[in-house]
């Protein structure tokens, strides 16, 4: 029985001891970051939060013009549309100011007879050219945008 007993003792394995990590400099156990580290990390951290943050303000940026751009298109669309539909010659000359979200836009509006001519070489008549342009300012410098179309009006 004693040896039995023995044979239990030897059998006992000890757990495998955790190898500590030690700082090489100072055989001090390893409990987190040098300072050097965390500053670079918080660096890198800061810098990725500028560039976030350009980011973003490029996106409203280009959006706000974007829209500003689609009113502007839209006025000149809409008042196409009253020219087109509007019996009778169109104006020759004509200044209106529209007053949009982004400040005021100027709409000057032109007609003049279209000079086309047919294959024997006379003059179509009843053919307008109408040139619509729209003028603004963003950020004190001068935008414009324009548009050319033909009405034709018979008489």
């Amino acid at each position: 029985m004693w040896r039995a007993s023995r044979t239990l003792e030897r059998a006992r394995v000890e757990p495998l001891k955790r190898s500590v990590r030690c700082n090489v400099s100072t055989l001090q156990p390893f409990n987190g970051f040098a300072l050097y580290e965390v500053l670079l990390g918080v660096a890198i951290f800061a810098f990725g939060v500028l560039a976030l943050g350009r980011a973003v303000e490029n996106c409203i940026n280009a959006s706000t013009l974007t829209a500003e751009e689609n009113r502007v298109r839209l006025i000149l669309s809409n008042r196409m549309a009253e020219v087109q539909t509007t019996p009778g010659l169109p104006d020759t000359s004509k200044e209106y100011s529209v007053d949009t979200g982004y400040g005021k836009v100027q709409v000057i509006q032109t007609s003049t007879p279209a000079g086309l001519k047919d294959d024997n070489d006379a003059e179509l008549a009843g053919m307008h050219l109408v040139r619509l342009t729209a003028k603004w300012k963003r950020a004190g410098t001068a935008q414009s945008q324009q548009i050319e179309f033909y009405v034709y009006r018979s008489g």
